[in-house]
């Protein structure tokens, strides 16, 4: 008896750590998946979708224009349930901790449907930092059956909070098996995006992405400013910056730094480009949890521009450090790994923390031990 498993998920990260799992599932004999996009990001959600030839059973298409939290959160809730009512699936798989993520758990705990969280236990010390992941994942985590932790730190979260070991399970990320799906294909394509950035190719290169809450305002200027300092100290090296379009950044960004040789503002660059990008980049400053997560792979450190992370394996593995947004603290750090053979290749770890890029699979087969025989019991009741 096929386990029908509706995967919910409607932003770009989101979409690109479940797209490697629908795979799986696809590929199993004894799982059905439905796949529900919430839309909570459109352009660069379509892209990632498109790109992993994902097809699409439902699509809320709920995010309008200048929408508060709340409101996103109430339409969200509602129309999952209604897809929930028609499709009367036997699990709910959710990832992460976004908004949507939020409420495919609530809606599954509403339907009293067995929820399944991806990247469960991630936790930084604060509630509301960064705001509002942190609360989201918490959440999550109350009405998780089967939390599907990252890493063994993210295990050891879950179960001081008092979670039962029988439900929490290392998997390592998904992110990773998406990468190894993505990062041989862009490196066959090379030639494609050299002829695209014939400026970058080849060439040293710092790889910049902002786009979290946290960093509105003074943060992403005090950002902006360390950059336009470091293209004054090193014209050689080339600076890119694919800009996130909520007018939060892409204002101040392109006020401080529009018109400079060596800085390069691109619009958000599609799955395939920015992997790519990653790839040929010397070093990236970033405050995205996906790439804490990518780049060790890769063998790029990362100088994350956050005050705390929930992500700190890649920090005990000495792959990533925590760097703020003061602007003396950036330009000195990214100073050291540019000038400093023995401190660059210290960043460059030869074990990722967060898995073997083998996830999906054991997600699946988990979710089939556990959730296909819930549902013989209860037809046979």
């Amino acid at each position: 008896m096929s386990l029908r498993m509706l995967c919910i998920f409607g932003t770009r990260p989101e979409a690109i750590k479940m797209a490697p799992l629908v795979l799986a599932a696809q590929r199993h004999p004894k799982v059905t998946p439905i796949v529900c996009l919430t839309g909570q990001h459109r352009e660069m959600l379509d892209q990632v979708v498109k790109y992993f030839g994902l097809r699409v059973d439902h699509d809320l298409n709920l995010m309008q224009p200048n929408q508060t939290l709340s409101e996103l959160t109430a339409r969200c809730l509602q129309m999952l349930t209604g897809v929930i009512s028609e499709t009367k699936p036997d699990c709910i798989v959710g990832q992460g901790d976004t908004t949507t993520a939020l409420c495919a758990s609530m809606a599954a705990f509403y339907a009293r449907i067995p929820f399944i969280h991806v990247e469960a236990g991630l936790r930084t010390d604060s509630i509301d930092s960064p705001f509002p992941e942190e609360f989201n994942r918490r959440v999550c985590s109350l009405t998780t059956a089967l939390h599907c932790a990252p890493t063994e730190a993210a295990q050891d979260n879950l179960l001081r909070e008092g979670y039962s070991p029988n439900d929490v399970v290392v998997t390592g990320n998904t992110v990773l098996d998406a990468l190894k799906l993505s990062v041989q294909q862009e490196r066959a394509n090379s030639s494609t995006w050299i002829q695209k950035y014939p400026d970058i190719a080849g060439r040293p290169m710092v790889l910049i992405t902002a786009h979290r809450r946290e960093n509105h305002g003074e943060g992403i200027r005090n950002l902006c400013s360390a950059i336009g300092q470091l293209a004054d100290m090193f014209p050689k090296i080339q600076y890119v910056y694919p800009v996130h379009m909520n007018p939060n950044i892409c204002g101040p960004v392109h006020e401080i730094l529009a018109g400079r040789k060596n800085v390069h503002l691109i619009p958000p660059a599609d799955y395939p480009e920015f992997i790519w990008l990653m790839d040929q980049a010397t070093l990236i400053l970033s405050d995205s949890g996906g790439v804490q997560e990518e780049a060790p792979s890769l063998r790029k450190p990362v100088l994350v521009t956050r005050d705390s992370t929930e992500r700190p394996e890649a920090l005990a593995a000495g792959a990533t450090r925590l760097v703020g947004t003061d602007p003396v603290r950036i330009v000195r750090e990214v100073c050291e790994l540019l000038t400093n053979r023995d401190a660059y290749t210290a960043m460059q770890v030869d074990v990722n923390p967060y898995g073997d890029g083998k996830a999906s699979e054991r997600i699946i087969d988990l979710a089939c031990r556990r959730f296909s025989h819930q549902n013989q019991l209860a037809m046979s009741h």
